[in-house]
């Protein structure tokens, strides 16, 4: 699967910096002080632990995030 293949929630906290994460896969996520920034570190974050599957012969879960309006 690809980065494409995932939805990505990306917020601003308080502090003023944002998070971006893929929540499908845990530990997928970035924080950084611009959201470009964010979004381009969980690029790098999401191909690493890719690659970590990879190599374990593990697929990457399928995306099941729902987006949903409260």
């Amino acid at each position: 699967m690809k980065l494409e293949d995932y939805k990505t929630i990306l917020y601003r906290q308080e502090d003023g910096s944002w998070v971006a994460e893929i929540p499908a896969i845990p530990g997928c996520y970035a924080l950084m002080d611009t959201r470009e920034a964010a979004l381009a570190e969980l690029t790098q974050v999401f191909n690493m632990i890719a690659d970590e599957y990879r190599e374990k012969g593990l697929k990457l879960p399928a995306d099941t995030t729902e987006i949903v309006n409260a």
